[in-house]
C-alpha cells in the first residue's frame, strides 16, 4: 500500500491536521503511530483503511480492510450483537455457515458469546468493543487498522486481540495501530510513524514518543522485556506445570491460600502464555504489567 503526497483538512480555510504524506508500506508490517493528542493520528489512520477521503493525495494498493474506529458507533443500531456481526460478514463476503462459523469463533475468542443475542445499543463500552473487534477480523483482511482498539477491552480480550495482530502478521497481514501502551507488541513493531503538527516523519521498530508529547521512553530488548502475570484459581501444585510453559523465566507460588501465583513471562510471549493458561478450568488473569 502506497500514501502519496496525503493530506486532510475540513474547508479550504481551515488548517491541516495531516499534509504531505507520503510513505509506502509492505505486507506483513506491524506500524505503530505515534504523536501527541491531536497530531492527527485518527484522521491518518481513517484515511489509510479508506473511511475518510483526503483532501490531497491518495491512497493505493489498499487490500481488504478491518477497521476499528476510536469511537464506535452504536447507539441507533437496531442489530443484536450476533446479528450486526452476521450482516458484515455477509458484506465482507462470508455468506451462510462461513459466516457464521467466522462470527461465531470470534464472538467466542474474545469472550463475548453470552450478551450476543442482546441489542448493541444496550452493552456497555467494554461489550461494544468486543463487538467493534470482532467486525474487524471476520473476513481476516489484508490491512487491519486499529484505533485505540485496546481500550475498553477487559485483561482477556487485550490479549486476544494481541495474538490475532501476531497472527494477521504471520498471514502477511498489513496491521496500523495506535495505543496508549508503550509496551503493546513492542517486540514486533516494524515501523513508527511520529506525527506532530500534521507532519509525519517515519522511525525504524521498537519504542517512540509517549502520546502525551512526554520525551521518548526506551523500551528493552526482547531478551529483558518482561511482564509480571497474575493468575488466581489455580493449585499450587500447577506450579511446575506454568514454569514449563514456553516463555515463562520464572514462578512465584501463592503466598497463602487464594493469593496470586506470579509469573515472569518475556514480553514477545506474553500473548501465547495467556491464551494457554486461560484454557485451563477456572482460572483468573488478575493483571499483567511490566
Amino acid at each position: 500500500m502506497r500514501l502519496e503526497a496525503v493530506g486532510k483538512r475540513y474547508g479550504l480555510r481551515q488548517p491541516w491536521i495531516v499534509r504531505d504524506v507520503t510513505t509506502d508500506v509492505a505486507a506483513g508490517r506491524l506500524v505503530r503511530l505515534e504523536g501527541p493528542n491531536g497530531s492527527g493520528k485518527s484522521t491518518l489512520l481513517r484515511i489509510a483503511s479508506g473511511a475518510l477521503v483526503p483532501s490531497a493525495g491518495r491512497v493505493t494498493g489498499r487490500p481488504q480492510t478491518g477497521y476499528v474506529p476510536e469511537r464506535f458507533p452504536a447507539v441507533g443500531l437496531a442489530f443484536s450483537a450476533r446479528e450486526y456481526l452476521r450482516h458484515l460478514s455477509r458484506i465482507h463476503g462470508l455468506a451462510g455457515p462461513a459466516g457464521w462459523a467466522a462470527v461465531d469463533e470470534w464472538l467466542e475468542r474474545l469472550g463475548a458469546t453470552e450478551y450476543a443475542a442482546a441489542p448493541i445499543r444496550t452493552l456497555s463500552k467494554g461489550m461494544c468493543q468486543k463487538v467493534a473487534v470482532a467486525q474487524a477480523l471476520l473476513s481476516r483482511p489484508g490491512l487491519l487498522v486499529l484505533d485505540e482498539a485496546w481500550t475498553g477491552l477487559d485483561q482477556p480480550a487485550r490479549g486476544v486481540l494481541d495474538a490475532a495482530v501476531r497472527e494477521q502478521l504471520g498471514d502477511g497481514a498489513t496491521v496500523l495501530f495506535v495505543d496508549h501502551d508503550l509496551t503493546r507488541l513492542a517486540d514486533r513493531v516494524d515501523e513508527r510513524w511520529q506525527l506532530a503538527d500534521g507532519v509525519m516523519r517515519v522511525a525504524a521498530g521498537e519504542t517512540g514518543a509517549l502520546d502525551g508529547g512526554r520525551p521518548e521512553a526506551s523500551v528493552q530488548s526482547d531478551a529483558m522485556a518482561t511482564a509480571l502475570v497474575e493468575l488466581t484459581g489455580l493449585e499450587s501444585g500447577s506450579v511446575p506445570q506454568l514454569a514449563r510453559l514456553p516463555g515463562v523465566v520464572a514462578v512465584e507460588p501463592a503466598a497463602v491460600p487464594g493469593s496470586p501465583i506470579r509469573l515472569t513471562v518475556g514480553v514477545g510471549d506474553c500473548d501465547a502464555v495467556l491464551r494457554a493458561v486461560l484454557s485451563w478450568d477456572g482460572v483468573h488473569v488478575r493483571a499483567v504489567r511490566p
